[in-house]
């Protein structure tokens, strides 16, 4: 290897740097405004109980292979049967992640006769998955229900013979708004077709019992959710849920889960406590619900800036480098804030992504968008 086989790597890294676009790990320090923990589940004494727990019973740090060889702990099964009960589903499959998870389905469900039918602004791991899938695929413009009917028609004019999959997040990651659950779920029906919902930021959150937004659908058997578990269940990993013959097929032909060794069984463990929390503490849900329309009120009457009304507060920037300043100046201050910029989001909106969780107060959500506004008046002058 020489210094010139690189060359073509630092010469792509300084063009990211020219566009504001380069990224480095940075460790967590400040106020958490930053994380996924949106009901302060992660340093939860249950949690961390639950863990012990499982230590105590002898429970493997490591799974040690693949469930389909002798990964397959009991604590995976158990977590998987809680959770088809508890999501109101027939059944339930676990990976290691969101993203494997969004890339098995969409990689492996939708055969080469149907079409993917997705949300523009769905997670990158749908992309992924969408990318390996055998189906067509056609992206539409950002919540637009007639886009998403268009689309679908015109696929059947022009002798599409398959299944539509109606591919959306119930609530939007950078954007943190809703998704027409009920349009879609409708159009799915109305085209014998499927629907995915992403309920990464939703889940914990909405719903009955923080079952999701999806929730209010009724559990028809054409809908299929994914339920991420390193957000509000405080731990990792990502729930699949749905009938029974979809789970059975993952099972069977979904590549990386087949060929992944297992989450650890531990994860498992604590994940099952995670859903009895859910049930036991409503109270979290309710606090965060406060937070969440206090700094709603504190975003409009300090940065002067339209609220999402959701735990995700976009503050859109456009320009990427004063985004990454902002962002510095706001670490500076105590509040761990970061910058979101393309291809995470469109061209041209780069934004600081604010997350509300049970980790701060309201006080320190006065005190963040004081700051804020401040650093925004330095930025123009």
């Amino acid at each position: 290897m020489t210094a010139a086989s690189l060359a073509i790597y630092e010469r792509k890294l300084a063009g990211l740097d020219r566009k504001g676009r380069s990224r480095n790990l940075v460790a967590p320090s400040g106020t958490d405004f930053t994380s996924n923990d949106y009901l302060g589940l992660a340093h939860s004494q249950r949690l961390k109980d639950a863990l012990r727990d499982a230590l105590d019973r002898g429970m493997p740090v490591g799974a040690g292979g693949s469930r389909l060889l002798r990964g397959n702990h009991p604590e995976h099964q158990a977590l998987e049967r809680e959770a088809a009960a508890y999501f109101g589903a027939e059944q339930a499959l676990y990976f290691g992640s969101g993203y494997a998870a969004n890339v098995a389905l969409f990689s492996t469900l939708p055969q080469r006769q149907d079409i993917i039918v997705h949300d523009a602004l769905i997670h990158a791991s749908a992309h992924e998955g969408i990318s390996a899938s055998r189906a067509p695929s056609i992206a539409t413009p950002h919540n637009d229900v007639d886009a998403v009917a268009d689309a679908v028609r015109t696929w059947r004019r022009a002798g599409g013979t398959g299944r539509p999959w109606i591919a959306v997040e119930s609530l939007y990651s950078m954007d943190g708004d809703q998704a027409p659950l009920r349009a879609l779920a409708q159009l799915a029906t109305e085209h014998d077709g499927f629907l995915v919902v992403d309920e990464a930021h939703a889940t914990g959150v909405f719903g009955e019992g923080g079952r999701g937004l999806a929730e209010c659908l009724g559990h028809p058997e054409n809908c299929i959710t994914l339920h991420t578990c390193g957000k509000a269940l405080g731990a990792s990993g990502a729930i699949v849920v749905g009938p029974a013959i979809i789970c059975d097929f993952l099972i069977n032909r979904a590549r990386n889960f087949i060929y992944s060794t297992a989450p650890s069984p531990l994860m498992a463990a604590t994940l099952r406590e995670s859903l009895r929390i859910l049930a036991d503490e409503p109270e979290r849900r309710d606090k965060l619900a406060k937070l969440v329309s206090f700094a709603s009120r504190e975003m409009e009457t300090t940065i002067g800036m339209r609220s999402s009304k959701s735990q995700i507060q976009p503050v859109l920037i456009g320009n990427n480098h004063r985004a990454v300043r902002l962002a510095e100046r706001l670490r500076s201050d105590g509040f761990d804030v970061r910058p979101i910029r393309p291809p995470t989001v469109p061209e041209g909106t780069a934004r600081l992504r604010i997350s509300i969780t049970l980790n701060v107060d309201q006080a320190t959500i006065s005190r963040l968008f004081e700051r804020l506004a401040v650093a925004m008046r330095k930025e123009q002058e």
